[in-house]
């Protein structure tokens, strides 16, 4: 009996001990998620794992994923250093949506129903941000106000781009790393029969010039508008000179009048004066 009790002392201060290193390990690894403090409804937040400085230090990684979110949440903490949104069901994200998360270098917005990004959504972010996931949305076009001079890695793949002069416009004028403008594929195109669909649009702009057919309304428009004002000019001329021209003969008429009642009067004053 000794002997036994001995040797179940023995396992259950060997298996103690293990479990007491398995916690130590799982501590060690990392931290765990949790809802502190801060941390907004439905969404798990956890520090970062990044250095000190601009590697994230004291920041946090806050988790919204697959939460059936329709708006982006409201009062994100300002140390938000890793921000994942995907698998929700946002459509627009309004202007300064992260406005005040200067830490922000990685934001998720992957499978959503995204069909715009408001202008001035992303303001703020360009300094920081690093990594940016639109992939696998309903977005059409890219608007540059909406971007805000970000220069970051950005997935554009997966969603329905259209390929005309608008985006063809606004390429330029984007700061994202060149290789990003690479995912975008255009899914419809305009004027529809440019060939554009199913290529990428970097190589479609290098080819088409989308903007022609739009040009070349503009010209006719243009062109009907001087008509347009040509013959409104010399309609008012026409109508000047034969307002004019009636008003001059009229007056020529009351001039050639007068040498008449002159000589009537001359005539009158003679005879007086034979009188």
């Amino acid at each position: 009996m000794p002997f036994l009790a001995v040797w179940l002392l023995r396992r259950f201060t060997t298996l103690t001990l293990f479990l007491n290193m398995m916690v130590l390990s799982l501590v060690a690894a990392g931290p765990q998620e949790t809802t502190t403090a801060g941390c907004p409804e439905n969404c798990y937040c956890s520090a970062s794992n990044g250095g000190g400085g601009g590697g994230g230090g004291g920041g946090l990684v806050v988790r919204c994923s697959n939460m059936f979110l329709s708006e982006v949440p409201r009062n994100l903490p300002n140390t938000t250093y890793r921000l994942f949104l995907d698998y929700n069901q946002l459509v627009s994200i309004p202007a300064d949506a992260f406005l005040g998360l200067s830490l922000l270098v990685e934001l998720d917005l992957s499978h959503n129903k995204l069909a715009r990004l408001e202008p001035g959504s992303l303001v703020g972010l360009g300094l920081t941000l690093q990594n940016l996931d639109l992939s696998s949305n309903q977005l059409v076009t890219l608007d540059p106000e909406a971007l805000g001079g970000l220069q970051a890695k950005t997935n554009l793949t997966n969603n329905p781009w259209l390929c005309d002069c608008d985006l063809q416009e606004a390429m330029p004028k984007l700061d994202l790393e060149p290789a990003s403008l690479a995912d975008v594929v255009c899914h419809s195109s305009k004027p529809e029969n440019s060939g554009a669909t199913g290529k990428s649009f970097v190589m479609v702009a290098q080819e088409l010039d989308l903007c022609a057919g739009f040009k070349r309304t503009t010209d006719v428009a243009m062109l009907v508008t001087m008509f347009g004002w040509f013959t409104m000019v010399i309609s008012y001329l026409f109508y000047y000179v034969r307002a004019n021209t009636e008003d001059a003969r009229r007056h020529l008429e009351y001039l050639k009048s007068l040498p008449n009642k002159q000589a009537t009067t001359e005539e009158s004053s003679t005879m007086s004066t034979m009188v």
